[in-house]
């Protein structure tokens, strides 16, 4: 993808302003740049300003709609699957998944019978101002009720303890020239 050449969007759109989380539009013929099109959305720089478009609307930008296998066709334990669901969800300023950037604290499952499970997960933010946490919050319970058999999807956002790079797994890390 040449992240150089400007792409011009193909119908109106909605989308999430980066890092405040507030929705706008995007206008059919504005011109935007894709930085990332990771797990199921894209992150594109307009007039300024990093904003997020889901995967579904790729369309929108003349681009491939990007849509994630189905889950449950992977072999695997429900908390299996949970942290493969986890893996497919991207900081959207961050070419790096929430998995391997520390965010995700702990993800518990409770079985409530018959191959049904109630699932809680304790997650972070880079920076406890980011207004993109409830937009990350949605989209893992989203994807994590793709799931066969969960029924529930608690996500609680903490800040203590506070994330900071001592978190991110040694992948991230030499993905981002940190090591």
């Amino acid at each position: 993808m040449n992240r150089s050449a400007s792409i011009e969007v193909k119908r109106d759109v909605e989308a999430a302003l980066i890092p405040s989380g507030t929705k706008v539009q995007l206008k059919q013929g504005s011109h935007v740049y894709v930085t990332q099109a990771l797990g199921n959305s894209y992150t594109v720089y307009v007039n300024g300003n990093l904003v997020r478009v889901a995967g579904k609307d790729g369309d929108a930008l003349g681009l491939v709609i990007l849509e994630l296998p189905d889950i449950n066709r992977e072999e695997g334990t429900a908390e299996e699957k949970i942290w493969i669901q986890l893996k497919t969800c991207f900081d959207p300023e961050i070419p790096i998944n929430i998995v391997d950037l520390g965010l995700v604290y702990s993800s518990n499952v409770i079985p409530l019978g018959r191959n049904e499970y109630n699932v809680d997960v304790v997650m972070t933010l880079t920076a406890p101002g980011c207004g993109m946490g409830p937009v990350l919050v949605d989209e893992i319970r989203e994807k994590i009720r793709m799931i066969k058999g969960i029924k529930e999807v608690k996500v609680e956002l903490v800040f203590d303890p506070p994330w900071t790079r001592d978190m991110m797994t040694d992948e991230a890390k030499l993905q981002l020239g940190l090591l």
